[in-house]
């Protein structure tokens, strides 16, 4: 069997810790802030060693040797060696909020005093240009509305999908919450037939029986999931030709209850016959609720 390796990279303050944390949970050996030039040698010893399961943290603290990550994956996955690469991001007012709540200092922030939320933007600003060229490589995972157990759920379920040349991420969001960060093509659905309206309806999402009936009526909203099925049918081989790893899908209504709920579960039923498929509702846990800090 292969050594399989997740590298988890990211701005500071986006949760790679957490993410960290659900690989040791799911039988990773893991190491934190491991210098990009002790890459290779520490991958060799571990394959020398038999391990099967590595997790490994990069982030921002090796700023000088960061260049050097791509050709090593290249040089990685040339060996035959199976590498995923996630990278946590998040809008910079989260980050900002987050580093106010715990009091720490971010990597890059040399000021303290009266403005220091001014040097810290400035410091995560840079950061974002440093680590431009890794998030190019990576799979990338939108923290900025979400809890550390809903962050642990997705890493879970990306190290656990199957293997393909593929895999096809959907999520429902709220477009009153802000367009994930990690979407690669996003969808307004909010033209359609609103469940919100039906007062027997309004507290159910779009996974219940009901809803699905009412929406499953509306030959907008058959239009719409077909439009959205032949877009993506017609690039996913194109994509998958370019070595993407994985192909985020956004799909967004007002709430992030019914219409987006239901397209994604309608849109991950009908790709899982040829693609590997998982399927995300960002606001259906803890709606409503400002998540906790995310540590780095």
């Amino acid at each position: 069997m292969a050594l399989e390796i997740v590298l988890i990279t990211g701005m500071s303050g986006s949760g790679k810790s957490v993410a960290l944390h659900a690989l040791e949970d799911s039988g990773y050996y893991c190491v934190d802030n491991l210098p990009p030039e002790l890459l290779l040698p520490f991958v060799e010893l571990q394959s020398k060693q038999a391990a099967r399961h590595v997790g490994i943290a990069v982030d921002v603290r090796s700023a000088t040797a960061l260049p050097l990550m791509p050709q090593q994956l290249r040089t990685l996955r040339g060996q035959g060696v199976a590498v995923r690469v996630l990278f946590l991001d998040a809008a910079t007012d989260a980050l900002v909020r987050r580093f106010s709540e715990t009091r720490r200092r971010h990597p890059l922030s040399r000021e303290d005093g009266p403005d220091h939320q001014r040097a810290l933007v400035q410091a995560i600003e840079l950061e974002r240009e440093l680590l431009a060229d890794l998030r190019e490589h990576a799979h990338v995972l939108d923290t900025s509305l979400i809890r550390a157990a809903q962050l642990q759920g997705q890493v879970k379920d990306l190290i656990a999908a199957p293997a393909g040349p593929l895999t096809l991420v959907f999520e429902s969001f709220a477009f009153k919450r802000g367009i994930p960060l990690d979407a690669d093509y996003v969808f307004d659905v909010r033209m359609l037939p609103n469940p919100h309206y039906e007062p027997a309806l309004r507290t159910l999402d779009g996974r219940d029986a009901p809803v699905i009936d009412y929406l499953q009526r509306s030959e907008e909203v058959g239009q719409m999931a077909a439009h959205i099925e032949q877009f993506l049918a017609h690039w996913l081989q194109r994509l998958a030709r370019d070595h993407r790893s994985y192909v985020t899908v956004g799909i967004g209504c007002t709430g992030g209850q019914h219409r987006s709920v239901y397209l994604v579960e309608r849109l991950a039923a009908a790709f899982a016959r040829d693609w590997v498929t998982l399927r995300r509702h960002r606001e259906l846990d803890g709606r409503d609720r400002i998540p906790p800090a995310l540590h780095t």
